[in-house]
């Protein structure tokens, strides 16, 4: 591997990933940085040693080849091993690097939130409100990095481009490639004094409120975006984009077999023997609904155009009404006689169906 352990002057695994290398970095650099400890002799030496595993290991090739290939082989072209692949690169060098004429900006992260609304609030469009934490710009250096008062020098390696170019003798000849710069990790700007309150991320963490528009009619788990209210990007970048995952309520009563809203409405022997007009309440309000004598339990009724509207649509679901026939579970003795004379009626008949059954 060789002399120098890149992951240990950071004090990170070997598996770590980009931003844990970067906020080890971070970490160390303002703690060993010459102007913030200028009275240890060894701290300017420390600060050189962490810069340097940071430039080796945030650098995805340098990585590759510093683990596979040890210190001394780190700076050299892994061509040496894979003759194709180099010379793909030294043909086409990095993807948009030979087109891009500005240094690079790292986008911010997507952020993933959800919320929960009423039933009663899928008839129409609502507002809601996310409440969430997230990186936005540092207030105190304007998202730069630096500390105010300092200045961003141009890379002396790409000279402020982000790109160099680097020139190798092929048996096809000399093949230049384009590559991302090392030493800025393509931003083409260097700082000379981090800033104190962001630790020159150029972003910070807070707590923040935003407003999302819910269309009429979303279905429950669908997924919102909210473009440019993800995380801020690094050092001025783009921010990214929020999604929010809506989610809606159980209801007491109502239930949902897509945008078909349904219920069970439950009435006595009386009713169900006799029929009835009664009021079935709905997502609207009530409506009247007529029950035919001699329902029986589970029987379906429908109210059209009383369920949820479909998204992006004038049209609505239906209600579906199921109508339950309760048995009661105290009797009066009036009611008590009544119904032993009905079962006694009833018992007749069943006896001479089960004569003819068997």
């Amino acid at each position: 591997m060789g002399k120098k352990d890149y992951y240990e002057t950071l004090g990170v695994n070997r598996d770590a990933t980009e931003k844990e290398i970067k906020r080890a970095y971070h970490n160390l650099a303002r703690k060993y940085h010459p102007d913030v400890n200028c009275t240890d002799s060894d701290t300017e030496e420390k600060f050189k040693e962490i810069n340097e595993a940071y430039e080796m290991l945030s650098d995805a090739d340098k990585r590759y080849r510093y683990d596979n290939f040890g210190y001394a082989n780190a700076g050299a072209n892994p061509g040496d091993f894979d003759v194709f692949n180099d010379l793909f690169g030294m043909v086409f060098g990095d993807f948009g690097a030979q087109g891009r004429t500005r240094p690079m900006q790292e986008r911010g992260s997507d952020l993933i939130c959800e919320i929960a609304i009423e039933l009663e609030e899928v008839l129409s469009e609502t507002e809601k409100f996310v409440d969430f934490k997230k990186a936005v710009e540092c207030d105190k250096c304007g998202g730069t990095g630096a500390e105010p008062g300092t200045n961003l020098i141009n890379c002396p390696s790409c000279g402020g481009s982000g790109f160099v170019r680097s020139t190798r003798r092929t048996v096809f000849g000399n093949m230049v490639k384009t590559h991302t710069c090392s030493k800025c990790n393509g931003r083409g700007k260097i700082i000379t004094s981090m800033c104190k309150t962001c630790s020159g991320e150029g972003r910070i963490k807070k707590d923040c409120r935003v407003s999302v528009k819910v269309p009429a009619g979303i279905p429950s788990g669908s997924r919102l975006k909210v473009k440019g209210q993800g995380e801020a990007g690094f050092r001025g970048g783009p921010a990214g984009d929020l999604y929010v995952d809506v989610y809606v309520k159980s209801h007491p009563f109502f239930g949902l077999n897509g945008n078909d809203v349904t219920c069970d409405f439950a009435i006595n022997f009386g009713q169900a023997a006799l029929g009835m007009t009664t009021e079935i309440p709905t997502l609207d309000g009530t409506e009247k609904l007529k029950i035919p004598a001699g329902v029986q339990s589970g029987m379906m009724f429908t109210l059209r155009g009383k369920g949820l509207p479909y998204l992006n649509s004038r049209r609505r679901g239906n209600q579906l009404v199921r109508i339950q026939v309760a048995t009661p579970t105290k009797l009066s003795t009036a009611q008590r006689e009544l119904f032993e004379r009905l079962a006694e009626g009833n018992g007749e008949n069943i006896g001479i169906r089960k004569r003819i059954i068997s």
